[in-house]
């Protein structure tokens, strides 16, 4: 096993373990919320959000409950918006991880109710003692949180994908698309570890400007994915984007052309973290791995 294998397989199951002691237990009149959410959240996935947490705090000496919380709040909001994105108002998917898809497991108003319960749920995690002990930290986090995840962030990327079907995107317009919807939240993830590192803003810069270059890598990744792989490979449906007339980068660019930005984008990337020297050595590798899996 790799390095980064090593670090992604470990990271994975302490931020697991941290969603399972930090979500609330199904109890009372109200735990089939509880339990939906749950289900939402422990039902696996590469957790890559939660690894670039931990893996820039380690940069500035930040490790165990304020990278893990930290970590576990980025992921709650970014399995709020699969279990939204997932309903029939938005992308209509049955399969998620392998697994039936939150509202298919409990129904749509338990699974809009779950997402709420996420949303909300990772900025009172973040807000917490523990996270950190000066409350002006935390509140950049939370600040920096809110904005990736809302209008300014997720929530518009969404709002114009779903727009997408109807207006022809240019280049500009589709990255604009995936640099809220996929790349805000991912931009934030590497940003927060400074952000508790309590960090010099260059440094901050530099990790926020290596997701952002990460994170239109990956949906690229994806594009391709969608195209290339299986039902059983990705353990979800493949064939989406064209079955809903969605742009993407290949739309555009073609197969190879998109393969060209992606690499492009991860060389981008891994040169924003020059001034951290072998201590990013992780964050470089994963660069990597995001246009090279298959899943």
């Amino acid at each position: 096993m790799s390095d980064l294998s090593h670090a992604l397989n470990e990271t994975a199951e302490a931020v697991t373990e941290a969603l399972a002691r930090l979500l609330p237990e199904p109890m009372g009149h109200e735990g089939r919320v509880a339990e939906a959410m749950r289900y939402a959240c422990l039902a696996g996935g590469k957790r890559l959000r939660p690894f670039l947490t931990v893996s820039s705090a380690r940069l500035f000496g930040v490790e165990g409950e304020p990278a893990l919380r930290t970590a576990a709040a980025a992921e709650m909001i970014h399995c709020y918006s699969l279990v939204h994105d997932d309903l029939p108002a938005m992308d209509d998917d049955d399969l998620r991880r392998g697994q039936p898809t939150c509202h298919i497991q409990f129904d749509e108003a338990t699974a809009i109710l779950a997402g709420d319960a996420l949303l909300t749920y990772a900025f009172e995690v973040l807000a917490g003692d523990a996270t950190h002990p000066d409350p002006s930290v935390r509140c950049e986090l939370v600040s920096g949180l809110g904005m990736a995840a809302g209008p300014a962030g997720m929530v518009g990327g969404q709002m114009i994908d779903l727009a997408a079907a109807d207006n022809e995107l240019d280049l500009a317009g589709i990255t604009r698309l995936q640099n809220l919807k996929t790349g805000a939240l991912i931009a934030f993830s590497c940003e927060a570890g400074a952000i508790l590192g309590e960090a010099t803003p260059d440094h901050r810069q530099a990790l926020a400007a290596y997701g952002r270059d990460l994170g239109l890598a990956f949906q690229i990744a994806d594009d391709l994915l969608d195209i290339e792989s299986t039902e059983a490979e990705l353990g979800k449906a493949v064939g989406k984007d064209a079955d809903h007339g969605k742009a993407t980068f290949i739309d555009l660019l073609g197969l190879e052309g998109a393969r060209d930005y992606s690499r492009q984008l991860v060389d981008s990337a891994i040169g924003r973290l020059d001034s951290f020297g072998k201590g990013a050595i992780l964050l470089e590798e994963a660069a990597r791995f995001v246009i090279d899996r298959r899943n």
